[in-house]
């Protein structure tokens, strides 16, 4: 009887690794929340705080005269704080140079790659950042309200804020290689007469991998030209594409990376409004991300 009892025990222990082994696990795509400029579907966990530093220098356009662009003037940073309270969502708030932005953010994973069932991961990201400059930087106060009409007012707190949201698909192909394309829309209540409030955008972010704590990494920011939401009847001040690409460097707790690109905004509306740089004329910069985060 003894036997029989030691056979079910071991059959039974037997089926119970082989099912757990099947059972599908989550595939984690990245280490940072952030990759270069672009949001990523990295949500650490509840009862994480992470801190964030973003920092551009000038671009290179200069040479040696300034370093490539380290003494240059044009830089922007931003220092940020994102908080878990609890799985899968993410809020925060930062503060950035240009144009003395403040920004609330929320970030929410709707899906999860696993290792069977689900192929993607799916997580969606918010905005509202606030305008602070001084009223007089907004020059004459002009708005466009309709195709072809402008009219002038004292500016009001409503007219400082812009927003941005994002939806993004990531999969992790195989422990190399990552990538991921998002779709956003921009809103701007003010910008000047020569502006659209509206920007639809494009976007693609990856890394590979080259040891266990390196990558390569990349990401593609296009603004689209959709006549439909227009308000101009030229594209002369329309954002051009940002290009980025670098190095990552990562440990449990941090993130490091250090990269070149074209826009010298650093939050996404910034960027997919009014990014002038032109990869193809040496309108590179230099830039590194780092984040820190503790568990609770």
């Amino acid at each position: 009887m003894k036997k029989y009892i030691l056979i079910l025990l071991i059959l039974g222990i037997t089926l119970s690794n082989s099912f757990a082994q099947e059972e599908a696990q989550p595939v984690y795509a990245f280490n940072s929340g952030i990759l270069i400029d672009a949001q990523t579907s990295y949500i650490p966990d509840a009862k994480t705080l992470e801190f964030v530093i973003q920092h551009k220098f000038g671009s290179i356009e200069n040479g040696r005269s300034d370093l490539w662009g380290i003494y240059a003037a044009g830089s922007n940073v931003r220092l940020a704080l994102n908080y878990v309270p609890v799985k899968n969502l993410q809020l925060g708030a930062g503060i950035t140079k240009k144009f003395m932005y403040s920004d609330f953010n929320a970030k929410y994973k709707i899906l999860q790659q696993k290792t069977s069932g689900m192929p993607v991961s799916l997580t969606v990201f918010g905005n509202v950042a606030i305008d602070g400059r001084n009223e007089s930087a907004f020059g004459t106060g002009k708005v466009v309200q309709s195709k072809g009409e402008t009219a002038q007012y004292a500016v009001q707190f409503s007219d400082r804020l812009s927003y941005f949201s994002q939806a993004i698909v990531t999969r992790k192909f195989c422990e190399a290689f990552t990538l991921q394309a998002g779709a956003s829309y921009t809103h701007y209540n003010m910008v000047g007469w020569d502006y659209n409030h509206d920007v639809v955008g494009l976007h693609f972010a990856g890394k590979i991998k080259f040891s266990p704590q390196g990558s390569i990494i990349f990401n593609y920011d296009k603004p689209l030209k959709i006549d439909g939401i227009s308000e101009l009847d030229n594209w002369d001040t329309h954002a051009k594409e940002n290009l980025s690409f670098g190095v990552e460097f990562f440990t449990f707790t941090h993130a490091f990376q250090i990269y070149m690109g074209t826009a010298q905004g650093i939050l996404p509306q910034d960027m997919m409004m009014n990014n002038q740089k032109d990869w193809t004329n040496k309108g590179l910069a230099f830039g590194f991300t780092i984040t820190r985060i503790w568990m609770f």
